[in-house]
Protein backbone atom coordinates (compact mmCIF):
# COMPACT_ATOMS: atom_id res chain seq x y z
CA UNK A 1 0.00 0.00 0.00
CA UNK A 2 1.16 3.64 -0.65
CA UNK A 3 2.43 5.83 2.23
CA UNK A 4 -0.11 9.02 2.03
CA UNK A 5 1.53 12.31 3.39
CA UNK A 6 1.69 12.66 7.08
CA UNK A 7 3.38 15.91 7.29
CA UNK A 8 5.60 18.52 6.45
CA UNK A 9 8.48 19.79 8.44
CA UNK A 10 9.27 23.23 7.99
CA UNK A 11 12.15 24.63 9.54
CA UNK A 12 12.20 27.97 11.34
CA UNK A 13 14.61 30.35 13.57
CA UNK A 14 11.99 31.88 15.52
CA UNK A 15 8.84 29.86 16.14
CA UNK A 16 7.06 33.25 17.57
CA UNK A 17 7.92 34.68 14.12
CA UNK A 18 6.81 31.77 12.24
CA UNK A 19 3.57 31.33 14.18
CA UNK A 20 2.62 35.02 13.41
CA UNK A 21 3.29 34.30 9.72
CA UNK A 22 1.47 31.34 9.15
CA UNK A 23 -0.99 32.97 10.81
CA UNK A 24 -0.75 35.93 8.51
CA UNK A 25 -1.32 33.41 5.66
CA UNK A 26 -4.63 32.40 7.46
CA UNK A 27 -3.82 29.50 8.71
CA UNK A 28 -4.84 28.40 12.62
CA UNK A 29 -1.93 26.76 14.56
CA UNK A 30 -1.71 24.62 17.62
CA UNK A 31 0.21 25.72 21.00
CA UNK A 32 3.53 25.50 20.83
CA UNK A 33 4.84 21.79 22.37
CA UNK A 34 8.43 21.11 23.02
CA UNK A 35 10.04 17.61 21.95
CA UNK A 36 12.54 15.73 24.04
CA UNK A 37 15.56 16.28 21.79
CA UNK A 38 15.56 19.72 21.27
CA UNK A 39 13.54 21.21 19.50
CA UNK A 40 9.72 22.87 19.55
CA UNK A 41 7.06 23.03 17.56
CA UNK A 42 3.74 24.24 16.49
CA UNK A 43 1.37 22.77 14.42
CA UNK A 44 -1.36 23.05 10.72
CA UNK A 45 -3.69 20.91 11.39
CA UNK A 46 -5.61 19.83 7.98
CA UNK A 47 -7.65 16.88 6.58
CA UNK A 48 -5.64 13.64 7.25
CA UNK A 49 -1.96 15.27 7.79
CA UNK A 50 -0.10 18.50 9.02
CA UNK A 51 2.71 21.10 8.37
CA UNK A 52 4.79 21.33 11.42
CA UNK A 53 6.91 24.58 12.08
CA UNK A 54 10.29 23.60 14.34
CA UNK A 55 12.78 25.27 15.99
CA UNK A 56 15.86 24.86 17.99
CA UNK A 57 14.64 25.03 21.49
CA UNK A 58 17.60 23.79 23.54
CA UNK A 59 20.59 22.73 21.32
CA UNK A 60 22.27 20.23 24.44
CA UNK A 61 19.35 18.17 24.70
CA UNK A 62 20.20 17.45 20.84
CA UNK A 63 21.36 14.30 20.00
CA UNK A 64 24.29 13.57 16.87
CA UNK A 65 23.33 11.25 14.55
CA UNK A 66 24.97 8.09 14.15
CA UNK A 67 25.62 5.34 11.46
CA UNK A 68 22.88 3.84 13.15
CA UNK A 69 20.39 6.63 14.73
CA UNK A 70 18.97 9.75 12.82
CA UNK A 71 18.81 12.56 14.13
CA UNK A 72 15.76 14.31 13.75
CA UNK A 73 17.01 17.66 16.17
CA UNK A 74 20.50 17.65 14.54
CA UNK A 75 19.24 17.75 10.63
CA UNK A 76 17.08 20.58 11.51
CA UNK A 77 19.73 22.84 13.48
CA UNK A 78 22.27 21.81 10.48
CA UNK A 79 19.66 22.33 7.79
CA UNK A 80 19.51 26.23 9.81
CA UNK A 81 22.66 26.87 9.78
CA UNK A 82 22.18 27.18 5.54
CA UNK A 83 18.22 28.76 5.07
CA UNK A 84 14.60 28.65 6.21
CA UNK A 85 12.46 26.33 4.45
CA UNK A 86 10.54 22.48 4.03
CA UNK A 87 13.30 20.29 5.29
CA UNK A 88 11.96 16.85 5.46
CA UNK A 89 8.65 15.23 3.80
CA UNK A 90 6.89 12.58 6.72
CA UNK A 91 4.88 10.11 5.27
CA UNK A 92 2.14 7.67 7.34
CA UNK A 93 2.91 4.77 8.74
CA UNK A 94 0.90 2.02 9.80
CA UNK A 95 3.66 -0.28 11.16
CA UNK A 96 7.02 1.49 11.98
CA UNK A 97 8.69 -1.93 11.77
CA UNK A 98 7.61 -2.58 9.20
CA UNK A 99 8.11 0.51 7.19
CA UNK A 100 12.24 -0.40 8.15
CA UNK A 101 12.28 -4.02 6.77
CA UNK A 102 10.66 -2.75 3.38
CA UNK A 103 13.63 0.05 3.09
CA UNK A 104 16.18 -2.50 4.07
CA UNK A 105 14.34 -4.86 1.48
CA UNK A 106 14.46 -2.36 -1.19
CA UNK A 107 18.54 -1.33 -0.15
CA UNK A 108 17.42 2.14 1.06
CA UNK A 109 19.72 3.21 4.09
CA UNK A 110 17.77 2.40 7.52
CA UNK A 111 18.01 4.00 10.84
CA UNK A 112 16.71 2.07 14.36
CA UNK A 113 12.78 3.53 14.58
CA UNK A 114 13.16 5.95 17.42
CA UNK A 115 10.00 6.63 19.93
CA UNK A 116 9.36 9.55 21.54
CA UNK A 117 6.53 11.19 23.58
CA UNK A 118 4.85 14.71 24.05
CA UNK A 119 2.03 16.46 25.61
CA UNK A 120 -0.82 18.09 23.65
CA UNK A 121 -2.78 20.78 24.44
CA UNK A 122 -6.39 20.50 23.42
CA UNK A 123 -8.60 23.56 22.12
CA UNK A 124 -10.21 23.87 26.21
CA UNK A 125 -6.54 23.91 27.49
CA UNK A 126 -6.77 20.27 28.94
CA UNK A 127 -3.60 18.28 28.01
CA UNK A 128 -3.14 14.87 26.66
CA UNK A 129 0.07 12.59 25.71
CA UNK A 130 0.80 11.33 22.19
CA UNK A 131 3.20 9.54 20.91
CA UNK A 132 4.96 8.61 17.57
CA UNK A 133 7.66 6.37 16.07
CA UNK A 134 9.76 7.44 12.91
CA UNK A 135 11.21 5.20 10.82
CA UNK A 136 14.01 7.58 9.06
CA UNK A 137 15.62 6.73 5.26
CA UNK A 138 18.14 8.73 3.54
CA UNK A 139 19.75 9.27 -0.18
CA UNK A 140 22.93 10.37 -0.33
CA UNK A 141 22.58 12.47 -3.14
CA UNK A 142 19.82 14.38 -1.47
CA UNK A 143 21.46 15.95 1.73
CA UNK A 144 19.47 18.83 1.96
CA UNK A 145 16.11 16.46 2.47
CA UNK A 146 14.95 14.79 5.38
CA UNK A 147 12.24 11.37 4.98
CA UNK A 148 10.94 9.61 7.37
CA UNK A 149 7.80 7.78 8.19
CA UNK A 150 5.81 8.33 11.04
CA UNK A 151 3.29 6.21 13.14
CA UNK A 152 0.83 7.85 15.74
CA UNK A 153 -0.07 5.89 18.67
CA UNK A 154 -2.64 8.30 19.66
CA UNK A 155 -4.34 9.29 17.12
CA UNK A 156 -7.48 10.53 19.43
CA UNK A 157 -5.66 12.78 21.25
CA UNK A 158 -3.69 14.46 18.57
CA UNK A 159 -6.32 15.75 15.36
CA UNK A 160 -8.66 18.45 17.02
CA UNK A 161 -11.37 19.40 14.80
CA UNK A 162 -10.62 22.52 16.14
CA UNK A 163 -7.04 23.24 14.51
CA UNK A 164 -8.47 21.87 11.31
CA UNK A 165 -10.85 24.95 10.29
CA UNK A 166 -8.66 28.01 8.59
CA UNK A 167 -9.96 31.21 7.58
CA UNK A 168 -7.61 30.19 4.62
CA UNK A 169 -10.13 27.84 3.70
CA UNK A 170 -7.02 25.42 3.76
CA UNK A 171 -8.27 21.44 3.46
CA UNK A 172 -5.27 19.45 3.14
CA UNK A 173 -2.11 18.77 1.56
CA UNK A 174 -1.81 18.44 -2.63
CA UNK A 175 1.68 17.58 -3.31
CA UNK A 176 5.35 18.74 -1.90
CA UNK A 177 7.31 20.10 -4.59
CA UNK A 178 11.50 18.75 -4.88
CA UNK A 179 13.75 20.59 -7.83
CA UNK A 180 16.26 18.65 -9.06
CA UNK A 181 17.86 18.96 -12.29
CA UNK A 182 17.47 15.80 -13.19
CA UNK A 183 14.52 14.79 -12.02
CA UNK A 184 14.15 11.48 -13.34
CA UNK A 185 17.41 10.55 -11.05
CA UNK A 186 15.17 10.13 -8.14
CA UNK A 187 12.89 8.00 -8.85
CA UNK A 188 14.10 5.03 -7.80
CA UNK A 189 14.44 5.92 -3.85
CA UNK A 190 11.19 7.85 -4.03
CA UNK A 191 9.20 4.93 -5.09
CA UNK A 192 10.18 2.72 -2.55
CA UNK A 193 10.02 5.90 0.04
CA UNK A 194 6.53 6.25 -0.89
CA UNK A 195 5.69 2.84 -1.33
CA UNK A 196 4.10 3.94 -5.09
CA UNK A 197 5.12 2.00 -7.89
CA UNK A 198 3.18 4.06 -10.57
CA UNK A 199 4.51 7.18 -11.29
CA UNK A 200 4.50 10.27 -14.12
CA UNK A 201 7.10 11.30 -15.71
CA UNK A 202 7.37 14.09 -18.31
CA UNK A 203 9.64 16.54 -19.59
CA UNK A 204 8.63 19.18 -16.49
CA UNK A 205 9.79 16.09 -13.82
CA UNK A 206 7.83 13.36 -11.98
CA UNK A 207 5.23 12.64 -9.58
CA UNK A 208 3.86 9.95 -7.83
CA UNK A 209 0.41 10.06 -6.18
CA UNK A 210 0.47 8.28 -2.82
CA UNK A 211 -3.66 8.61 -2.99
CA UNK A 212 -3.19 10.91 0.04
CA UNK A 213 -1.17 13.89 -1.57
CA UNK A 214 1.30 13.72 -4.08
CA UNK A 215 5.28 14.07 -4.41
CA UNK A 216 6.89 15.85 -7.34
CA UNK A 217 10.35 16.56 -8.42
CA UNK A 218 10.39 19.52 -10.91
CA UNK A 219 13.25 20.46 -13.49
CA UNK A 220 14.11 24.25 -12.22
CA UNK A 221 12.48 25.47 -15.95
CA UNK A 222 9.66 23.60 -14.87
CA UNK A 223 9.04 25.07 -11.10
CA UNK A 224 9.62 28.58 -12.73
CA UNK A 225 7.20 27.68 -15.28
CA UNK A 226 4.60 26.76 -12.50
CA UNK A 227 5.89 28.74 -9.36
CA UNK A 228 7.33 31.68 -10.79
CA UNK A 229 9.58 31.73 -8.06
CA UNK A 230 13.87 31.58 -9.36
CA UNK A 231 15.36 28.27 -8.11
CA UNK A 232 18.60 29.15 -5.82
CA UNK A 233 20.94 27.39 -7.08
CA UNK A 234 21.09 25.41 -10.80
CA UNK A 235 20.90 21.82 -8.67
CA UNK A 236 18.94 22.34 -5.27
CA UNK A 237 17.56 18.56 -4.44
CA UNK A 238 15.55 19.80 -2.32
CA UNK A 239 12.24 20.28 -1.52
CA UNK A 240 10.86 23.96 -2.21
CA UNK A 241 7.62 24.28 -2.38
CA UNK A 242 3.84 22.74 -1.34
CA UNK A 243 0.49 23.01 -2.56
CA UNK A 244 -2.66 23.43 0.03
CA UNK A 245 -5.88 22.46 -1.45
CA UNK A 246 -8.67 24.93 -0.25
CA UNK A 247 -12.14 24.76 -0.19
CA UNK A 248 -12.81 27.56 -2.31
CA UNK A 249 -9.66 29.71 -3.52
CA UNK A 250 -11.81 33.02 -4.09
CA UNK A 251 -12.24 32.76 -0.30
CA UNK A 252 -8.26 32.09 0.04
CA UNK A 253 -7.70 34.99 -1.47
CA UNK A 254 -9.72 37.30 0.83
CA UNK A 255 -7.98 35.91 3.49
CA UNK A 256 -4.90 36.94 2.28
CA UNK A 257 -5.74 40.19 1.05
CA UNK A 258 -7.03 41.28 4.26
CA UNK A 259 -3.71 40.50 5.57
CA UNK A 260 -1.81 42.16 3.41
CA UNK A 261 -0.22 38.69 1.85
CA UNK A 262 1.15 39.55 -1.74
CA UNK A 263 0.18 36.75 -4.14
CA UNK A 264 0.62 35.81 -7.58
CA UNK A 265 -1.97 34.18 -9.40
CA UNK A 266 -0.33 31.80 -11.76
CA UNK A 267 -2.19 28.46 -13.74
CA UNK A 268 -5.28 28.86 -11.39
CA UNK A 269 -3.04 29.01 -7.85
CA UNK A 270 -2.87 31.58 -5.44
CA UNK A 271 1.05 31.89 -4.76
CA UNK A 272 2.62 33.05 -2.04
CA UNK A 273 6.69 33.53 -2.38
CA UNK A 274 9.24 32.23 0.25
CA UNK A 275 9.67 35.20 1.15
CA UNK A 276 6.11 35.54 2.74
CA UNK A 277 5.90 31.99 3.96
CA UNK A 278 9.21 31.11 6.22
CA UNK A 279 11.16 29.78 2.59
CA UNK A 280 8.65 28.05 1.77
CA UNK A 281 6.59 28.55 -1.65
CA UNK A 282 2.91 27.91 -0.91
CA UNK A 283 0.60 27.33 -3.91
CA UNK A 284 -3.09 27.23 -3.09
CA UNK A 285 -5.30 25.25 -5.26
CA UNK A 286 -8.84 24.93 -5.54
CA UNK A 287 -9.79 21.51 -4.00
CA UNK A 288 -11.87 19.81 -7.32
CA UNK A 289 -8.40 21.02 -9.32
CA UNK A 290 -5.98 18.88 -7.26
CA UNK A 291 -8.45 15.96 -6.80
Amino acid sequence: MPRGIDHLVIAVRDLDAARATYQRLGFTLTPEARHPFGTKNALVQLNGAFLELVAMADLSLIPEPTAQRFSFAAFNRDFLAKREGLSMLVLKSRDANLDHAAFATAGLSIFEPIRFERTARAPDGSERPVAFTMTFTADRRIPDAGFFTCQHHYPQNFWRAEYQLHPNGARRIAAAVMVARDPADFHEFLTHFTGKHDLISTSLGIALDTGEGKVEVLSPAAYRAELGEEVPDADPRRFLACRIAVADLATTQAALAANGVPVTERLGRMIVAPSEACGVTIAFAAEASEA
